[in-house]
């Protein structure tokens, strides 16, 4: 089963954040959040990691506390035992974190705004350019179609390395090298865009809410 937590920023829980959830991660994530100039960004950092947490405690009774994360070459996050499989996305007021114990994974969601196509032209193949124009919803059509690349790009591993355009989705389901990906929608907010990845077909997905004040590790 795949895991999704979620919550939304708060301006008015921010100080209570520093102060009671902070504290709980390592030292040098919490410079890392200190040093944030805006607070929306701060929070949706830490808002993130503590969703990875509780996620992990709550589902599979996995203390993160001491576990250092690490990067890959290509600045993916990763526990070096391979604990659980983790991914992190947010958008304007949202946090996303899907966690697996059996699947490297890929989240992505995008707040369905205003944009210009024309910006995105060299990162769509003319085949989904088209599809996109010829919508009903340009700007739904569009986030559906970035979103979904986003995710598989990280399900992938290897960021941008991989541009937008060297594979398409069709059917919820691509490939990259001779490696299948598929994908399924997560409907959180209708203001939003959400995708997940995997390198095999999806099943059952746990979806939960969190509302994050004063949580204690």
């Amino acid at each position: 089963m795949i895991y999704i937590y979620y919550t939304y920023q708060s301006e008015e829980n921010h100080e209570s954040l520093l102060k009671n959830v902070l504290p709980n991660f390592p030292y040098d994530f919490q410079e890392k959040i200190m040093r944030y100039k805006r607070w929306q960004d701060a929070q949706l950092s830490l808002l993130g990691r503590t969703l990875l947490y509780k996620g992990a405690e709550e589902i599979y009774g996995y203390n993160l506390n001491e576990k250092e994360i690490k990067y890959t070459k290509y600045n993916k996050p990763y526990f070096e035992d391979n604990l659980i499989w983790f991914n992190i996305s947010h958008s304007d007021e949202i946090v996303v974190c899907a966690l697996s114990n059996q699947y490297e994974i890929g989240i992505d969601i995008e707040i369905i705004a205003d944009f210009e196509l024309d910006s995105f032209r060299f990162q769509m193949t003319e085949s989904e350019r088209y599809n996109i124009e010829q919508s009903h919803s340009l700007k739904d059509a569009f986030f559906e179609y970035w979103t979904q690349k986003e995710a598989v790009i990280k399900a992938h591993g290897h960021g941008l390395t991989v541009p937008l355009k060297s594979f398409e989705i069709f059917d919820h389901k691509t490939e990259i090298n001779n490696e299948k990906f598929y994908l399924k929608e997560i409907k959180i907010d209708k203001k939003y865009k959400c995708h997940i990845s995997l390198k095999t077909s999806i099943g059952e997905i746990y979806l939960k809410e969190e509302i994050i004040k004063n949580l204690i590790f």
